[in-house]
């Protein structure tokens, strides 16, 4: 009986033609099982190497797949009974392999009822789904911790803004510099950020035409995702007040920015030191005390330590400028 979804040329043995179905079945990576209504079996084809019928002189569910894949197929015939009805199961082998199995009772003319067996292998699909499900739960991780990242700037900023202007010019830098930080996570698949990109990434926009006045040295590290947001938000500090407050494009001198692995109470530690060199032994207009009474400082002394597992040192004397900050490389935070 032809089924009418198809249709062969008159003639046509369908002895020959399955010659053709079976490559055709391979290369999709499908299998085929056709059963008679009391489930013994007629013909397997393309059996998956997690399975094999080498030996096996009358095959039967049980003896192909073992007992409780028997017991599951089993079960889903039960309820085959009418012809057009159908079912699946989904098979797992170890912790990898995924196999889909799709039972159709199938009517061929007087030979009565038949029941049609297709697995399909979906280990590799299934592969997937996990990783856009982990990633998924890796995005909402990361966004929840980024929005928590700017509450804290956004409270921190009006804290320490005399108006609104003020507040929003603030705003708007830290916000960009997040954003520049996480450009360099999202460009490296969610790996961090190495420092030297970073702190180019974070000093170049203030210095446009000056970007020989910061000089980068040592050890060019890969930081985490955390360490990289808050460690871009303590140069864009630091930047911030060299060129507003310092003398930094009036004198020309050199910004030493330094970055050193080291052991510190037999953990693997980062040293982040700017050293800023002041013209004239003036911290500033406003005065040294003047100076570190803004967010800057509450985020570079409290902020980005606490964010990093860290200690920081953040000195304004009459002929310089220096902050150092040491952390933990395994607990820069996710």
């Amino acid at each position: 009986m032809v089924h009418p979804l198809t249709w062969q040329q008159a003639g046509q043995s369908d002895d020959k033609l399955r010659e053709f179905f079976v490559p055709a079945l391979v290369d999709l990576g499908a299998s085929i099982i056709i059963q008679d209504a009391k489930r013994n079996y007629l013909f397997v084809t393309n059996l998956p190497d997690a399975w094999s019928i080498n030996g096996v002189k009358m095959p039967t569910d049980v003896l192909l797949f073992g007992e409780d894949v028997g017991a599951k197929l089993a079960t889903l015939k039960d309820g085959l009974i009418q012809p057009g009805k159908k079912g699946h199961a989904e098979i797992t082998i170890g912790t990898e392999q995924v196999f889909e199995f799709r039972v159709q009772a199938v009517e061929f003319g007087k030979g009565g009822l038949h029941f049609v067996t297709t697995i399909v292998d979906r280990s590799e699909e299934r592969h997937r789904e996990r990783l856009l499900r982990a990633l998924l739960r890796e995005v909402s991780h990361r966004s929840k911790n980024l929005l928590a990242i700017i509450q804290s700037i956004a409270l921190q900023t009006a804290r320490y803004s005399g108006s609104l202007e003020l507040f929003l010019h603030k705003f708007r830098g830290r916000l960009y510099s997040l954003s520049q930080s996480q450009d360099l996570i999202t460009d490296s698949s969610w790996r961090g950020a190495y420092f030297f990109e970073l702190v180019q990434q974070q000093t170049e926009k203030y210095l446009p035409e000056n970007k020989h006045l910061v000089r980068v040295h040592g050890d060019n590290l890969l930081l985490t995702p955390n360490a990289s947001l808050h460690l871009g938000l303590a140069l864009h500090e630091l930047i911030v007040n060299a060129v507003s407050h310092g003398s930094l494009l009036r004198s020309g001198r050199v910004i030493n920015v330094t970055c050193t692995r080291m052991q510190v109470s037999g953990h693997d530690s980062l040293e982040l030191v700017w050293d800023e060199t002041l013209d004239g032994g003036k911290a500033s207009k406003e005065g040294d005390e003047a100076l570190k009474a803004h967010f800057g400082s509450t985020v570079l002394e409290r902020v980005v330590p606490a964010s990093v597992n860290g200690k920081a040192t953040y000195v304004i004397a009459h002929d310089r400028i220096s902050y150092r900050l040491v952390f933990p490389l395994e607990s820069g935070g996710e």
